[in-house]
């Protein structure tokens, strides 16, 4: 049961304290005046209206493939959630710190798709659409509930649903956390209108439960309780209450300390030498500008914006006039108006969180840091619009004409940009083509075009823009490692594997493409040499010593083809005393330099030595007929 009051909203049309004397000053107040009664029809053709638009966007999703960046990590790829539900995977997601987050609500809802789709990505898509419909819903009950007013409720729920700069959140699997936070951080708010009006444990208790939701979903939910602040300022006209957020703080506090420790572990909190905190301050007042405007005028939105090297001084001055100006007008109008007040707290607070003062990740701003905090801007613009149809009536058919044209406006936009998320390709192809100096990119449009028929020099084109712009990349560099061999320039793909392995401890994906690399050369060679081709077979085995130096194998083999050549019975004994030190256990180097050594004239006895070793290692007869025969031959040893 809905508890909203009568009329256009709620709440009486008031002149306030300070301008009684001007009878066209009106106020939209709180809830304080509403009357309980039943969901009626129009309620009803809100929220229906608001699930067909949000499905009609994001229907295409259906069809839509993971895309290579964080999806694998997260769900296409992970092999805890490809287990699906089992007791070893619900107790990963509940302890992982895996790809700097933790997250066990949002890692759940990953492992159940699994269980129920497989790996079949438009399914979980809609999961996410869904998750997303249902956060609208839940954003309209709240407004409705604690206003009264349907719709300017309406207006901000239609435009959550609709608006371009959330397509991120719901198209991009990975961002699951973002709706999932979005559910339970509107229910959270609905559960606590109902609790303000009837304070008690009963009604506390489903409070703590979604906002603990919220937060395991994604940590961004700590400011929450900064927003329930706000709500008993406006419209629920309550008395600060410090002692029903206690408990909130304190579950938000216990959050960001195990998400700080949880990526500061994994190295996403970016070093202070790689972004200094004057610079990441500067791109944190200029992203608060950025934000306002891509949010009325959303266009050139990008999955990744590359963080700057520098901030001309203009931006962020520019940046603070602004949200200067904006704040001293909004408290102006904080009696008369005060959802303004509410709503830029709440758009400035929620932001603080991602804003980028404590840097994680190399972007300087992303869309799905706004799918929150733009609700406050929202609920500005919705019950600004009220404010005019209550000051003049008879803008009432160009507001309500206006608010429906912002609507199908976010809606076309959104779903124009909803295209370009139908694979890799289509995504950082748009990516590159609305930023600058995207390595990020570059890296992944050349890492999915690896496995595009024909798209392999495409693929290291893009690849080594990627290192041109950050040649520190791990994975940019392993992959066109991975470019290289596929071409066929193995000598060269081994120069990358290498270079990648040794920029850091992490680099474990380059170390094994070192390995395995070696591995198929080194297996080419003992074909060949089976097959008697000496010459290949030589080939073989020095392209795996270049990829792998340390590969006794590979050194004790090509000693044997080199055994098989005339005149190279040097090279051979020197690949074989390699092996050995390699490997002094190695029986097969030992016995192979051994024989070698006994068929040159004055180097009997450091063959008998090796011999000995075999002998000790793996007793066989005929090593040890060897060792009597060149002991007899040498008496002095």
């Amino acid at each position: 049961m809905l508890e909203p009051g009568v009329g256009v909203c709620s709440s009486s049309v008031q002149s306030s304290r300070s301008d009684k004397k001007n009878s066209r000053q009106h106020q939209p107040t709180g809830a304080q005046e509403q009357k309980t009664r039943r969901v009626t029809w129009a309620d009803f053709l809100v929220c229906l209206a608001l699930l067909v638009a949000t499905f009609a966007v994001y229907a295409p999703l259906r069809h839509f493939d993971f895309i290579n960046y964080d999806d694998p990590d997260y769900a296409s790829a992970n092999p805890h959630v490809s287990e699906g539900l089992s007791g070893h995977s619900v107790r990963w997601a509940l302890t992982s710190g895996d790809a700097a987050n933790w997250f066990p609500v949002t890692r759940l809802s990953h492992i159940i798709d699994h269980q129920l789709f497989r790996d079949d990505s438009g399914a979980q898509h809609l999961v996410n659409v869904a998750i997303h419909s249902s956060a609208a819903l839940l954003l309209f009950v709240f407004l409705f509930v604690a206003t009264g007013c349907r719709w300017p409720s309406a207006l901000v729920a239609f435009l959550f649903a609709l608006h371009p700069l959330h397509v991120e959140s719901v198209a991009w699997l990975s961002e699951r956390k973002d709706t999932l936070c979005a559910l339970f951080w509107f229910l959270t708010l609905w559960m606590y209108v109902l609790y303000s009006k009837r304070p008690g444990a009963v009604r506390y208790a489903p409070v703590v439960i979604s906002f603990s939701l919220a937060l395991l979903s994604k940590p961004m939910a700590v400011s929450l309780p900064f927003v329930l602040m706000l709500l008993d300022y406006w419209p629920l006209k309550r008395k600060f209450a410090w002692r029903d957020k206690v408990p909130l703080f304190t579950l938000a506090v216990i959050s960001s300390l195990v998400t700080y420790v949880v990526q500061q572990h994994s190295g996403a909190v970016k070093a202070l030498a790689n972004f200094p905190l004057v610079l990441r301050m500067e791109n944190a007042i200029w992203s608060y500008l950025v934000y306002l405007g891509q949010t009325f005028w959303p266009t050139r939105l990008a999955v990744f914006y590359p963080f700057p090297a520098d901030v001309p001084g203009w931006k962020p001055l520019a940046a603070a006039l602004v949200l200067s100006a904006v704040s001293a007008v909004i408290w102006r109008f904080r009696r008369t108006r005060p959802y303004l007040i509410v709503g830029w707290a709440w758009f400035v607070i929620t932001l603080l969180p991602v804003i980028g003062i404590v840097q994680v990740g190399a972007q300087s701003h992303a869309d799905r840091y706004m799918y929150l905090p733009m609700t406050g801007l929202l609920i500005m613009l919705a019950w600004s619009a009220l404010d005019v149809v209550l000051h003049w009536p008879r803008s009432k058919p160009v507001t309500f004409l206006g608010a429906a044209a912002a609507c199908v406006a976010c809606g076309v936009a959104a779903k124009a940009q909803v295209a370009t998320w139908q694979n890799s390709g289509t995504l950082f192809e748009h990516a590159l083509a609305v930023t600058q100096r995207n390595y990020i990119a570059e890296h992944n449009l050349g890492s999915y075009l690896l496995d595009v028929p024909g798209g392999l020099p495409k693929a290291e084109d893009h690849l080594r823009r990627a290192l041109a712009i950050n040649p520190e990349s791990v994975q940019a560099r392993n992959d066109l490692g991975i470019a290289l061999a596929k071409s066929g320039q193995t000598a060269q793909a081994a120069s990358q594997f290498q270079a990648a392995a040794a920029l850091g401890p992490n680099a474990e994906q380059p170390r094994r493409n070192l390995a395995v690399s070696a591995q198929e050369h080194f297996e080419h060679g003992v074909e060949a040499m089976n097959s008697k081709n000496t010459t290949k077979a030589i080939s073989e085995f020095e392209a795996a010593l270049q990829v792998k130096p340390d590969f006794a194998e590979a050194h004790n083999n090509l000693g044997i083809a080199y055994a098989g050549t005339p005149g190279h019975s040097q090279e051979a004994i020197q690949e074989f005393e390699v092996a050995v030190h390699l490997n002094p256990n190695y029986v097969d180097a030992q016995y192979n330099l051994g024989a070698a050594l006994s068929q040159i004239p004055g180097r009997e006895h450091e063959a008998l030595a090796h011999f000995r070793i075999v002998e000790k290692l793996h007793p066989d007869p005929q090593v040890e007929q060897i060792i009597r025969q060149l002991s007899s031959e040498n008496p002095t040893h």
